[in-house]
């Protein structure tokens, strides 16, 4: 079973008033690559938080958002009366402040380093978010792999398609390549016989029989037809397996390999026949490379 790379999942809580959230979603990436998103007062469970990512997802470039949202009075934030006294202390001895030039705003007062302060034991607030973060995480990390799994049936479904196009053309190549050498020399025979018609030269055996194998060697893509039809198994195989395994970049190493063979052959070939089945199986190469870049 096959995993796409793109995926998105969600999840929410409402505890004793407050609302959690989490939002994931993923991407294609060549390699696991984790953005967490936090607010400020919860960054320190960024780290946590990517870690159990990883125990859900292999491969892929994924954004986690989460956000919690306290709607009770335990969200108001706690004033330190001390440092705001020692703030007005320290300006009522200002020469400016006490003559009545300037005006002290108790708003730009409360914006002072110390003086606002995360409500309650910081600690044990952190402790109670990271609990909900985590269950929330394997949740949303839940409904996103479901959804991986859903559109990589799609991909499979369609490279299975793109195989069994390959493989017959493949079969195509395999059936007309025994006749191309003896197409060759029934036409070289052909165009001898036709310059030597008339003339007292005698035909030479020897130098057909050499021009026709020397034909036959640059020509010959046996050795590619088998190895490409090896190659096919082998990405059939990986396609159908069972299991969670990523396979994404053992299936575009496998693309590249096809598409070398292909390239081979196309190469070699001299024959219009096998020259338009050549491009049938590139064309669906090309489908495949697209697509495996999907695949975790």
């Amino acid at each position: 079973m096959i995993r796409s790379m793109t995926g998105y999942g969600e999840a929410t809580a409402h505890i004793d008033g407050t609302h959690y959230f989490v939002q994931i979603r993923s991407l294609n990436g060549r390699h696991f690559k984790a953005s967490v998103r936090l607010q400020e007062e919860f960054e320190s469970l960024e780290a946590e938080l990517e870690s159990r990512l990883r125990k859900h997802i292999s491969r892929g470039s994924v954004t986690l958002k989460a956000t919690c949202t306290d709607d009770t009075e335990q969200a108001a934030r706690e004033i330190n009366c001390r440092a705001l006294d020692k703030y007005v202390e320290q300006l009522s001895q200002s020469k400016h402040v006490g003559s009545g030039r300037v005006a002290i705003e108790l708003g730009s007062l409360l914006e002072l380093p110390g003086v606002i302060q995360p409500p309650g034991d910081e600690g044990e607030r952190i402790g109670r978010v990271r609990d909900v973060f985590a269950k929330l995480t394997d949740q949303a990390c839940a409904g996103l792999v479901k959804m991986r799994i859903s559109e990589g049936q799609m991909l499979e479904d369609d490279l299975s398609k793109q195989l069994g196009l390959i493989e017959q053309h493949l079969a195509e190549v395999k059936e007309r390549a025994p006749d191309v050498v003896k197409d060759f020399e029934t036409r070289l025979r052909a165009r001898i016989d036709e310059l030597l018609a008339g003339s007292t030269i005698a035909e030479n055996k020897v130098d057909i029989i050499r021009e026709v194998a020397a034909h036959a060697e640059r020509t010959d893509i046996a050795e590619e037809i088998t190895r490409l039809g090896g190659h096919l198994e082998q990405f059939g195989k990986l396609v159908g397996q069972d299991g969670d395994a990523p396979v994404g970049r053992t299936l575009d190493f496998m693309a590249q390999e096809l598409l070398r063979e292909a390239n081979t052959m196309s190469s070699k070939s001299m024959d219009t026949r096998i020259s338009r089945s050549i491009v049938e199986i590139k064309g669906a190469i090309d489908r495949i490379k697209e697509q495996v870049q999907n695949v975790e």
